[in-house]
């Protein structure tokens, strides 16, 4: 190997830091122009000629051609990143992209176009010296600095990875990694029969099955997925198989962006929350999704919550003509309004951020009069169940009466659609939000059977699961728990929850808003529930981890059992009524609610405000009870 014939050489040259050996590397390249176009005189004259002076052959002007067109189209194809450490396909493929584009241009000006003092022939001849000059002098660096420094990287005890895939994706994935400083990858899984057992790329390729063996006789700590174009339902099933074999599972960047070094393995990512779900996620209906948004003025309010923020991109996507974001947090609204501005550079829709509360029913009404939306989507909303259980009164006034506010600002205003977001905690509720969602779903549904005159508003809502990701969802905070160390805290062994994730949720609403004719109540049809225990346990062991317990009291990570929260129950519904309705989505369903009519609810709201202004909570809750069916109290 080199280094061992010349480390005093190699090593120096190794150590040096990756911003010097770009700028050595772009001088090389810049000599090699010179030199190029230098024996490219050579060649067509049968003499050496000054490389610059007033005489017949011009020379400079050519190497300064050269410069100008090579060493932009070279850094810009990543020729600097990869050198010392991805010598291999896919760098060779970026090489003869930039040297195509070199050519042309380099011979356009110099064969087709013409500069006085310089043959046409070096147009032609110069750019083929230059690509073998190039090629060359990185063959040199891949044979007498490569062997040194994987050399130096074996030494360095790296984690060792298997990679899962070997079709394209996984090649092009080893390639991308050859050199890396933060893992080693020393083989592939597959599924195909014709792989196992051969070797790809120097590397053996193992059978899945296998997997337990392999980690414990290679110590192997992390596998790669390589999988780009598997169902969702395989790849959960590839995920159940590997959990036994206690290693961390992970998915990559874009291998291309690896490759030209635009990022690095360190930004390896943890599973798709997808992933975790263990279901194939729900298709959107695209017809629905642009009815009620492509070329209209739509507002949604919360636009800076998890899902009212996923709203408002999705919404962004389809195409309406002005975006409006109302929000209460300075905060939240500057982070959506700044990411979303950027995401519609391109596009023609005018964007709109508006500061406000949805409980000032003089500002939610001016707000309307003059937008003047087509659609809009009401997301404002506290839904942290146990802040809510401790702050009834805040709950109530935003969640019911904010309902309201924004419900009766709109109808006023014309607005065609008004989606109210709602949630599964609404059903026979156990805690103060639910039971305040459940009554803000209520005053929907009574203004819509209400029939106002001059008001062709169409009121529906929107009732789903929990949302994977989103704030105070119990992914991101397993995970944090998980990088902590543990223990990892669930608050019943039997709790269950359905589940979705926040691209899921923001599309039902969209879609169901637009199949809505006024009083819908839309649930999803959202699979069997999940065991939040199980989900726990999943997390931990794709992490790599094993969990601790009497039967392995050695473990990494302890699951411990808190107790329920204050209005928190085993199990949640979607439904209150037994009679769901099918509708133009597979996946959406219709339910049947009673509710109460416009002029009985209208009269016992008054007698909640009151409780509300008064600051008697036990008056507060006492309502409750009577207005929202099947609602107990912990």
């Amino acid at each position: 190997m080199a280094e061992k014939k010349a480390p005093h050489l190699t090593n120096p040259i190794l150590a040096l830091p990756r911003p010097v050996k770009r700028v050595v590397v772009l001088l090389l390249d810049a000599t090699l122009c010179v030199l190029t176009v230098w024996t490219a005189f050579f060649l067509r004259l049968d003499e050496w000629v000054p490389l610059y002076g007033k005489i017949i052959w011009r020379a400079d002007l050519a190497i300064g051609v050269s410069l100008l067109f090579a060493l932009p189209l070279f850094i810009t194809h990543g020729f600097y990143r990869v050198i010392f450490r991805h010598a291999n396909s896919i760098a060779i493929s970026f090489v003869m992209r930039a040297f195509v584009l070199y050519a042309l241009a380099f011979g356009l000006v110099i064969s087709v176009i013409g500069i006085s003092g310089v043959p046409r022939t070096v147009g032609i001849i110069q750019p083929i010296l230059l690509l073998l000059a190039v090629g060359f002098s990185r063959g040199i660096a891949a044979y007498w600095l490569g062997g040194a420094y994987r050399d130096i990287l074996k030494r360095l005890n790296l984690p060792k990875v298997l990679v899962y895939g070997g079709g394209v994706a996984g090649r092009q994935l080893l390639n991308a990694m050859t050199n890396s400083h933060e893992m080693r990858v020393v083989g592939f899984l597959d599924d195909d029969p014709r792989l196992q057992g051969q070797t790809l790329n120097g590397l053996p390729v193992y059978k899945p099955a296998d997997l337990g063996k392999i980690v414990s006789e290679k110590d192997i700590s992390i596998v790669l997925l390589a999988l780009p174009s598997i169902s969702r339902h395989r790849r959960n099933e590839i995920l159940s198989e590997m959990k036994a074999a206690k290693v961390a599972v992970r998915t990559l960047p874009s291998v291309t962006d690896l490759a030209q070094g635009k990022v690095t393995v360190s930004d390896l990512r943890e599973l798709d929350i997808e992933d975790l779900l263990g279901r194939d996620s729900v298709s959107p209906n695209l017809d629905l999704l642009g009815k009620t948004i492509a070329n209209k003025v739509v507002l949604v309010t919360g636009a800076g919550g998890s899902i009212g923020s996923e709203l408002c991109r999705q919404i962004a996507a389809i195409g309406p003509n002005k975006l409006v974001l109302f929000e209460q947090s300075e905060h939240a609204l500057y982070q959506i309004h700044a990411e979303l501005e950027h995401r519609l550079e391109t596009q023609s829709t005018e964007l709109i951020a508006l500061l406000g509360s949805v409980q000032d029913k003089r500002h939610m009404t001016e707000v309307m009069a003059t937008i003047k939306p087509d659609t809009v989507y009401h997301a404002a909303a506290y839904k942290h169940v146990p802040l809510v259980e401790h702050n009834p009164t805040e709950g109530l006034k935003n969640n019911v009466f904010g309902t309201l506010i924004t419900a009766q600002a709109a109808m006023a205003a014309g607005v065609t659609d008004f989606v109210l977001i709602s949630t599964d905690k609404a059903v026979r509720p156990t805690n103060v939000m639910g039971a305040s969602k459940r009554l803000a779903e209520m005053v929907l549904q009574a203004l819509a059977a209400e029939k106002t005159p001059n008001t062709s508003t169409r009121l529906s809502m929107v009732r789903f699961g929990n949302v994977l990701g989103s704030s105070g969802s119990v992914v991101p905070k397993f995970r944090k728990q998980i990088h902590d160390g543990g223990p990892v805290t669930v608050t019943h062994a039997e709790v269950t929850r359905y589940f979705m994730t926040i691209p899921e949720a923001a599309q039902l609403v969209i879609q169901a808003g637009a199949m809505a004719k006024g009083g819908d109540v839309y649930v999803l049809d959202m699979g069997e529930p999940i065991k939040i225990f199980d989900l726990a346990k999943r997390m931990i062991e794709l992490s790599g981890l094993t969990i601790k317990d009497q039967n392995n009291p050695t473990g990494d990570i302890e699951i411990q059992v808190t107790g329920l929260r204050p209005g928190e129950k085993l199990y949640e519904e979607l439904l209150i009524g037994d009679n769901p309705q099918t509708t133009t989505h597979p996946r959406i369903m219709r339910a049947s609610e009673e509710f109460l009519s416009w002029p009985t609810l209208q009269d016992k709201l008054e007698t909640l405000q009151q409780h509300l202004e008064n600051a008697d909570p036990a008056a507060v809750k006492k309502m409750l009870q009577e207005l929202v069916s099947g609602y107990q109290t912990p």
